[in-house]
């Protein structure tokens, strides 16, 4: 009998994830800049409009996308839509003081399309306000799109299109990313780690490393030293080991 093949192809492991998105046809818009490029996998996490994915304006929008409007899913956290995948890039045009690693596009796409184990997103806020800075601390990385420094707005479905045309590029030509040396465990999926980040401050507040009422300075710049890695499962198991044994010794 023949095993069946997993398709890992990054078409298939690509996920974007649109956070409380105000307008139904730039969900609509976003759809078709994916189809374009190959891409199908859509998430949405608490949209503003009631019903985004049948809104006249969001159809329209589509325009031949439909599939991948209609197939997307709608959930109510960012957590939520992260399930499954283990590398998560925030996408922003506001660089952020406590941010993880600045990449661009192109250096994204190279990274995600040279490792089959990684299970990417790429997420996507608010037209307005972008995304809070407590998504960008939890991600692996920030993508900044280089634009005229004098007028660098793109909307959401032109930032989605740029993304999906480098990820497409990357998928079909040669990597652009470097291949890992040696041995690469299972990458830590997003959930892991930020399990490992609460463990971690629990532990420092214990030893009185860390002030329980003011984690705001030091955490963020552990979570960017920690995001520079590329975490794998039996390292975020090995950090938590370090914070149970901590959490074990008698207090003084």
């Amino acid at each position: 009998m023949n095993q069946q093949k997993t398709d890992t192809s990054l078409f298939n492991r690509l996920r974007f994830v649109l956070v409380e998105t105000s307008r139904a046809g730039n969900i609509g818009s976003v759809a078709r800049a994916m189809k374009t490029m190959g891409f199908s996998d859509l998430v949405l996490v608490t949209p503003r409009s009631p019903d985004p994915l049948h809104d006249p304006e969001a159809v329209a929008f589509a325009s031949g996308a439909l599939d991948v409007l209609q197939g997307a899913r709608i959930v109510d956290s960012v957590g939520a839509a992260l399930e499954g995948c283990n590398f998560a890039a925030a996408v922003s045009a506001r660089l952020r003081e406590f941010s993880p690693p600045v990449w661009t596009p192109r250096a994204f796409a190279g990274h995600v399309a040279a490792q089959a184990e990684l299970a990417p997103a790429l997420i996507l806020g608010n037209e307005r306000f972008g995304l809070p800075n407590q998504v960008v601390e939890q991600c692996n990385v920030l993508i900044n799109i280089p634009a005229n420094p004098d007028y660098s707005s793109l909307n959401l479905s032109q930032a989605a299109q740029v993304l999906a045309y480098e990820c497409r590029q990357a998928a079909c030509g040669e990597p652009g990313g470097q291949l890992p040396v040696g041995f690469r465990g299972e990458a830590a999926s997003v959930a892991q780690v930020e399990g490992m980040y609460a463990h971690l401050e629990e532990a420092l507040v214990a030893i009185g490393f860390l002030e329980a009422s003011n984690p705001k300075k030091l955490m963020p710049r552990i979570k960017r030293l920690f995001a520079r890695t590329g975490l794998e499962t039996e390292e975020v198991n090995i950090l938590r080991g370090i914070a149970r044994q901590i959490l074990k010794q008698p207090k003084q």
